[in-house]
């Protein structure tokens, strides 16, 4: 099983991107998606910036795949995505349907990202007929479930498959921006305020237990999703990569070490529900 880095979530400023980039060419991290997929106003890095970025991490041996947009708004914002993917040269995480429909359009193979609603085996194959060659499994989804299509199949699955194993796990998007709103001002006039709050802005019930991050216009677990524990039983699954969602630099070394299977750091707010057909934030595994 292979860890691959998941796109990173939350708006930090350029410099702080391109130096968390450097330290991911230098370690052992195999597969890597990078780009903007929350919030097409984030512009502190342009296009050219993570392709810039890609190349880099390419130089060093990684394979680096462009995560699009998880919810395009406006036309225009769909033409762009077709000139992004049309011109990256890269393999593309497709996060919507959009995006889906522009890499069939062009025979660019795709990674099927984990916000697109993939819940039964038949339209996984009409997937992987359109050009898939992988899956991330939608974080709300079970591990019987998975075994059950994966059963269903005759036959090894024709794509590979990746959980969601390890980061605060993306639950929602909304035309609303949570944050602005948050702050009391306008999504139009944000101010661009998510940059703000580098690991999303905790909301919490009031009884005071965290319960979500509030990440710009996409909505997160406030607890952080840990599935290193059954890192051994996805393999026996046929399940091929483990997806860490960065939220720090500290990130990476936790990477480095599920790659080397030793125990990772843990915390009081940690979770694995939904992996075990239980409510998300639920701890099942101690």
């Amino acid at each position: 099983m292979q860890i691959s880095l998941g796109p990173l979530l939350y708006f930090w400023p350029k410099e702080k991107v391109f130096e968390f980039y450097r330290q991911v060419a230098q370690s052992n991290i195999p597969v890597v998606y990078l780009g903007e997929a929350v919030c097409t106003r984030r512009r502190e890095l342009k296009f050219k910036d993570y392709l810039e970025l890609a190349t880099m991490l390419k130089s060093a041996g990684k394979q680096v795949y462009l995560s699009t947009l998880a919810l395009l708004e406006t036309p225009s914002e769909y033409t762009e995505l077709k000139r992004q993917i049309e011109t990256a040269g890269l393999k593309i995480e497709a996060n919507d349907l959009a995006a889906v429909h522009v890499a069939k359009e062009m025979n660019i193979p795709f990674v099927c990202g984990p916000t697109i609603n993939n819940y039964n085996l038949a339209s996984l194959l009409k997937m992987h007929q359109w050009g898939m060659t992988r899956f991330v499994v939608p974080v709300e989804l079970s591990k019987d479930w998975l075994q059950k299509v994966m059963d269903a199949h005759e036959g090894p699955l024709p794509f590979e498959v990746e959980v969601f194993g390890h980061g605060h796990a993306p639950l929602a998007l909304s035309a609303r921006c949570f944050t602005a709103r948050h702050k009391g001002i306008a999504k139009d006039k944000c101010e661009f305020v998510c940059i703000k709050y580098p690991k999303g802005l905790l909301a919490q019930t009031q009884e005071d237990e965290p319960l979500l991050r509030l990440n710009g216009i996409q909505t997160q677990a406030a607890a952080c999703t840990d599935l290193s524990s059954e890192i051994t039983v996805m393999e026996s699954m046929g399940i091929s990569h483990f997806r860490l969602s960065p939220s720090s630099m500290a990130s990476i070394e936790i990477a480095e070490k599920l790659m080397s299977g030793q125990l990772i750091p843990t915390n009081s707010n940690t979770c694995d529900g939904y992996w075990f057909g239980e409510a998300g934030f639920n701890q099942c595994q101690t």
